[in-house]
């Protein structure tokens, strides 16, 4: 008896996914909780292991497919049963009604056929997805005049965010929304050397986010410098015992999570986030570490950061990294933050302004550490700078709240004791 590969609960709020790799062929062998597909979500990809051991039979769901919860995406077989192909299927299906019905025509038999299938090719287009119906609204966007992708003509979430993309005309309103340029055709000598691919669905996800933090928050930016000596000092000095003792290597996050937690407690308004017209203030800090993949930026949390030492810290951020690089994240590992970190300073980046992670009101980006000449008692010296940007959203947090912010984080990394003692 074949056992039925489906769609797992993907987690709060998310009902749909895109396939986006079997890993696995029809008439593999199959060992029980082996990864055989992977979905993209719009916050995480997902790894649907076999739920028993077997041949893998039927393969529903192709890859590129939007598939909801609960959605079959193939089927299993016995051990060394030999997978029966969808054509050989199709062909028995209309052999058996051309069969029953006699005199029947081979196109009536067709239509058996389908019906047998369970298909319908004069079936009605299929109203839209909710979630493409609710951004289509939002965008102001008729789903009648995008073309649908899914069973029956099904206008999909993807297909707006594509339709959106593409610059789909807006339906008529008070003051009539100007539509985006189409893309300009490139020349016929550039067009041979040019690739298209469809955006992942994270990739779509993280631009679609990023464009409404610009467009919703009042969003600015404030820099300061650190001398990065002392903390890089102390890392020197009991980086090895810390290691022995923590099984993690001490490096420079959890200073600046401790750091940041230090300061949320005193400028409570960078903690906290609107709601319409009520400003949420979290009395607990969840820090978002940024973490670069070959499929995009994501944002995993460490949960009551302001509780955990800073061995506890780098224990939980290495668990993320390694999950994040490994697409292993689960959905509770990204949802809850309340405040993020963005580390461009190992790529390289001197300076930047991120981007808020809505609906909180700050992020704070690290850079690169440079040794500068400073004057530090009326002498030059040469010290380890780093420059901190805090980009916060001035809707919620008053320009000197986020200097002080900032000026906090600064005295509590050039005097790391104060880390310890909780000054």
């Amino acid at each position: 008896m074949a056992t039925e590969i489906r769609v797992p609960t993907l987690g709060e709020s998310v009902s749909e996914a895109t396939v986006g790799k079997w890993f696995k062929k029809v008439g593999d062998a199959i060992a029980a909780d082996e990864p055989l597909v992977e979905l993209e979500t719009d916050k995480v990809t997902v790894e649907v292991p076999a739920p028993a051991a077997g041949t893998l039979a039927e393969i529903t769901a192709k890859e590129g497919e939007t598939v909801g919860l609960g959605a079959l995406l193939g089927s299993i077989g016995a051990a060394g049963a030999a997978a029966k192909p969808a054509e050989a299927k199709k062909s028995d299906a209309v052999a058996q009604a051309a069969g029953s019905a006699g005199a029947a025509t081979v196109k009536e038999a067709e239509a058996k056929t389908a019906k047998i299938a369970g298909e319908s090719p004069i079936e009605p287009k299929m109203p839209a997805a909710p979630s493409a119906a609710k951004i289509a609204a939002e965008a102001n966007i008729s789903t009648d005049q995008i073309q649908g992708s899914g069973k029956r003509g099904q206008v999909l979430k993807g297909d707006v965010l594509d339709a959106i993309a593409k610059g789909a005309p807006s339906q008529p309103t008070e003051a009539p929304a100007v539509p985006a340029a189409a893309r300009a055709p490139s020349s016929e000598g550039d067009a041979v050397r040019e690739e298209r691919v469809r955006m992942p669905k994270l990739r779509q996800t993280i631009a679609r986010r990023l464009k409404e933090a610009q467009n919703n928050a009042a969003m600015l930016t404030t820099f300061n410098e650190v001398d990065m000596k002392a903390v890089m000092d102390l890392r020197s000095k009991y980086k090895d015992i810390f290691e022995k003792k923590h099984g993690v290597k001490l490096g420079f996050m959890g200073f600046f999570t401790k750091a940041v937690t230090h300061a949320l407690k005193e400028i409570p308004a960078v903690n906290a986030e609107i709601d319409g017209t009520d400003i949420i203030y979290k009395n607990y800090a969840h820090i978002g570490v940024a973490v670069g993949t070959d499929k995009g930026l994501v944002v995993p949390v460490v949960r009551d950061a302001d509780q955990m030492s800073i061995a506890e810290i780098e224990k939980e951020i290495g668990r993320l990294g390694i999950a994040a690089r490994d697409g292993k994240l689960s959905i509770a590992d990204m949802q809850g933050g309340t405040f993020t970190i963005s580390n461009g300073g190992v790529y390289g980046s001197l300076m930047s302004t991120p981007i808020l992670n809505a609906p909180q009101s700050g992020i704070l980006g690290m850079h690169k550490i440079q040794e500068r000449p400073v004057v530090v008692g009326g002498q030059i010296v040469i010290r380890p700078m780093m420059y901190l940007a805090l980009s916060y959203d001035h809707r919620i947090v008053d320009g000197k709240e986020a200097v002080t912010f900032l000026v906090r984080v600064k005295e509590s990394l050039e005097d790391p004791e104060r880390l310890v003692l909780d000054l």
